[in-house]
């Protein structure tokens, strides 16, 4: 039996899972397993090429399961128009919600010595706190807590109560740390937070990556690069001016998504030449709406272009990902929500703000 167990839901995930395993010293590797979660995201064949790098014991897929999947959960997210009779809805919701999802864990979590996990708001969280199973929480993106307090946004209104009620009574769940069972949270920078929880733990994920030697960037690749030479022929392909790589988000609509990043693409074609890398969860097809211009596999993470020797860009623009672990490019550009209010109601992506933190200042598109 593996002594650690990885829960991911998306390629970041699998890849902090990589870095996290690789700082091990040599004897300790392959003693952990790495489990993927289907419910939000399509993993194709990279399960396969995961376990052939040998790094992991074995890989696992989950077929987690979202609360709508639950019909006879819709009772206990009624509003019953108080904070007393939600609270009770809400502890029988989380009791229920997790006594279902049971059937539904492919492995005993119990007879892991360490349970570490991604984005425990999902519904692995729940289960983890119903049966009193202590894990380590890991960050969801890289600094993902700066832009996005998802704990505080979720739970806005009598905040304080409700992590209480969670941290201390396990009667309801609060994610990022406020878990009963949640031993710790480990995050890129807590003092980028502006109100950091006090079971956050750091390690900056630049000293896993500083960390690596050749080989283990080369075993890296082969688990998340479908294609090395496809990457390898676009980064070639040198035209006047200006290289601008361009990383999408799954943003809106498709139809508002694609007048998005058209807008962006507009400005820096007119300096150049650019790149364009997907989201993993972003369906747009962008090698339809950008026929002339190169389009990476959305499913390979960024990070993976620091791997490739001699990469560079002038610059790097985007809306909402954090750009701090790129190192190949010389202007790095997050628009944010500045840029996203010209195309829907503030309310919808400006969450921070909704719970009371402050906005991060954005760049501008030029």
């Amino acid at each position: 039996m593996s002594k650690r167990i990885y829960i991911c839901h998306t390629f970041y995930h699998a890849y902090v899972s990589f870095l996290k395993e690789l700082a091990l010293p040599q004897e300790e590797r392959g003693h952990a397993d790495l489990m993927l979660s289907v419910m939000s995201n399509n993993f194709g064949d990279f399960a396969l090429r995961a376990e052939l790098t040998g790094l992991f014991g074995k890989v696992i897929i989950f077929d987690e399961k979202e609360d709508t999947f639950f019909p006879e959960l819709a009772r206990y997210k009624q509003d019953k128009g108080n904070i007393i009779a939600n609270l009770i809805q809400r502890i029988k919701y989380t009791k229920k919600f997790a006594k279902l999802e049971e059937p539904y864990i492919p492995v005993n979590l119990k007879e892991y010595e360490k349970v570490y996990v991604f984005c425990d708001s999902d519904p692995i969280g729940y289960y983890l706190n119903q049966n009193h199973i202590r894990y380590h929480a890991l960050e969801d993106g890289l600094n993902c807590l700066v832009h996005f307090d998802a704990a505080r946004f979720d739970n806005r209104g009598h905040f304080g109560l409700k992590a209480f009620m969670s941290k201390k009574l396990n009667l309801i769940f609060v994610q990022n740390g406020y878990g009963k069972y949640c031993m710790d949270m480990e995050v890129n920078d807590i003092a980028a937070i502006e109100m950091p929880c006090p079971y956050y733990v750091e390690l900056p994920r630049k000293i896993l990556v500083d960390r690596l030697t050749g080989d283990d960037k080369k075993l890296i690749l082969s688990a998340f690069v479908k294609d090395i030479n496809d990457v390898v022929d676009k980064l070639s392909d040198m035209r006047a001016g200006e290289r601008t790589l361009i990383l999408t988000d799954p943003l809106c609509d498709l139809e508002t998504r694609t007048r998005i990043f058209q807008d962006i693409a507009k400005v820096y074609k007119a300096k150049g030449q650019i790149f364009i890398k997907p989201h993993p969860r972003d369906l747009l097809d962008y090698r339809t709406v950008f026929p002339d211009d190169i389009v990476f596999d959305g499913s390979m993470p960024m990070e993976m272009l620091d791997y490739f020797d001699n990469i560079h860009f002038e610059n790097v623009v985007t809306v909402y990902t954090d750009l701090n672990g790129i190192s190949f490019a010389d202007k790095k550009i997050r628009l944010g929500h500045t840029f996203m209010d010209k195309y829907e109601d503030p309310e919808v992506h400006n969450k921070n703000r909704q719970a009371g933190i402050k906005q991060e200042e954005d760049d501008k598109l030029e």
